[in-house]
């Protein structure tokens, strides 16, 4: 018994330990990934930041109506796109945003609205093909690394369904919940309401007096020309803020998985030893009972 005991702790042992080399080589091949990640992510924000203003110009300082500024009362159906990952073994990471992104359905189902689904990354694609929920769009594209095409894709996609006249199944809301990489260890899902856009105020630096604007040819042709560029901007910072988010997760996941594993094999090897002792204890017990009973039969 004893002998079958340590060659099952072997067993568990030698496949821990294989499990331990599989963690540490996604530990150390997300860290090597972050940093390209979090550079890209701070490549791309002055332009994210230089078209906002550029929006935030047009809609403040030039009374005109336009689709994507304007709220829409012909039609209840809202848009709601879930940004999840490709791969697993990153923790918590995708239920988290999945849960966030059913708290939101379930919030905007109570005040009447009706809601399509799109998702992007096959964790989440998966999780509503399984629960039978249909989606409106999906897109699996690496989410380790997105791309500016990528991007375009989906904006194109979403804004077509935004811009469409009630009968042929438009939208009156666009939300986008994705992850917020904060630092290393902070990541939190977060809502956007991407469409009807909400301007943000104060285009000028701080203390500076705000400028005079003069937009040629005219603000509904510079409107036109800008605001699919700076949804396409902001869909393309989330992906990126997702992926970076993605990897931090699963470096620290890795990480604690790899200490979990090391645990795993210091509490075999104990048992082994344990199992080995109790065998050689039992072998000495039966010779010294052999060696009794022959020299009481002699």
């Amino acid at each position: 018994m004893a002998g079958g005991s340590q060659r099952v702790y072997k067993q568990r042992i030698k496949s821990t330990q294989s499990l331990k080399k599989m963690f540490r080589a996604q530990e150390l091949i997300a860290a090597s990934r972050i940093g390209k990640a979090r550079a890209r992510t701070a490549a791309a924000a002055p332009f994210a930041q230089a078209i906002t203003r550029a929006v935030s110009a047009v809609a403040t300082h030039a009374s005109v109506e336009h689709p994507l500024t304007s709220a829409r009362h012909d039609t209840d159906r809202v848009a709601i796109l879930v940004v999840s990952s490709d791969r697993g073994m990153a923790g918590s990471y995708s239920s988290a945003i999945i849960r966030e992104g059913e708290r939101l359905r379930e919030r905007l189902e109570r005040e009447g609205k009706q809601v399509e689904l799109y998702a992007t990354g096959r964790r989440a694609i998966s999780y509503y093909r399984y629960r039978g929920r249909q989606l409106a769009g999906e897109w699996s594209y690496g989410s380790e690394r997105p791309s500016a095409e990528d991007a375009e894709e989906i904006s194109e996609t979403l804004l077509g369904r935004f811009l469409a006249g009630a009968a042929d199944g438009g939208v009156a809301e666009l939300h986008v919940v994705y992850t917020q990489f904060v630092n290393m260890v902070t990541q939190r899902p977060r809502v956007a309401r991407l469409l009807p856009l909400e301007v943000v105020e104060g285009v000028s630096e701080q203390g500076e007096a705000a400028p005079l604007y003069d937009f040629e040819p005219s603000p509904e042709v510079v409107l036109d020309t800008l605001l699919p560029r700076y949804v396409r901007s902001r869909i393309y910072s989330f992906l990126l803020d997702a992926a970076a988010s993605e990897l931090a997760s699963r470096q620290r996941a890795m990480h604690t998985a790899t200490d979990n594993a090391e645990d795993l094999i210091r509490t075999y090897t104990r048992l082994a030893n344990q199992a080995r002792q109790a065998d050689i204890t039992q072998e000495i017990s039966e010779i010294v009972s052999g060696a009794d009973a022959l020299a009481a039969s002699a």
